[in-house]
């Protein structure tokens, strides 16, 4: 767990502000894909609960495992009380029951590689579902973007997260999900979504990202992006989702 994932507790209430939720049609994927209903769940790195409360709006028991003291906190403050909360990494749970379903919303890149997918296998029953899902919000006018980025050159070269994707078309974890044994029909799907907000609330949603709050101070950064923004700023958002299913141990 580096310095830079556990970075967001400092701005913990601004995510919950900033951030969008997931709707249900990713529910209606995930349980579509499933092999029997959904009852119980996992979550790796829940934040301030934006999946756990879809799944625990659709009747399932989630317990969300978050690392930062402050998110859990807020997450605590969001979801129901249905919901379980506890503080740990995907290294630090303890394997138990076995869940229908183990999720990472926009945090499985925080996991440490080594023992990743053994530790996630060994969480679900067999046939139970493995889901990472997220994607990065993109300004929608190509100017928009160009003159974005040459304002934030001289503090940051990306603000995105790397990841390796393949020539496929299938891209990250899905290229690690198809290698593993423990993990079969590694499917990925896409879910298109669009916002608009102002340039207040874009500037709002870059001070969660990991990039600006690893900065000594971001503040000259979001000030320079500010100044070329629109009032008005278009955005996507898409959802790129794998899923996986645990296979039964061979005998």
């Amino acid at each position: 767990m580096t310095e830079r994932a556990l970075s967001f507790g400092r701005v913990a209430q601004a995510y919950e502000r900033c951030r969008p939720g997931y709707p249900d049609e990713l529910y209606d994927l995930i349980s579509g894909y499933a092999d029997a209903p959904i009852r119980t769940a996992l979550e790796i790195g829940a934040g301030t609960g934006k999946a756990t409360r879809l799944l625990a709006r659709h009747g399932v028991a989630v317990t969300a495992t978050e690392p930062d003291p402050a998110m859990l906190a807020e997450l605590r403050r969001q979801v129901p009380d249905t919901v379980t909360a506890v503080q740990a990494t995907l290294e630090e749970v303890t394997p138990g029951p076995s869940y229908d379903l183990v999720l990472a919303a926009a945090s499985l890149h925080w996991t440490q590689p080594d023992g990743r997918w053994s530790r996630i296998a060994g969480l679900l029953r067999p046939g139970g579902v493995f889901a990472a899902f997220g994607g990065a919000m993109r300004l929608a006018d190509p100017t928009v973007e160009e003159a974005v980025e040459a304002a934030r050159a001289p503090f940051l070269a990306s603000d995105d997260i790397s990841t390796q994707d393949g020539e496929d078309g299938m891209r990250w974890p899905g290229t690690e999900l198809r290698a593993r044994p423990e993990l079969g029909d590694v499917v990925q799907h896409e879910i298109p979504r669009r916002f608009s907000t102002s340039a207040e609330g874009y500037i709002g949603y870059l001070t969660t990202v990991s990039a600006y709050l690893a900065l000594p101070d971001p503040r000259p950064a979001l000030a320079a992006i500010r100044r070329v923004l629109p009032a008005r700023v278009e955005f996507v958002a898409d959802i790129t989702v794998h899923l996986a299913r645990a296979c039964a141990p061979r005998a």
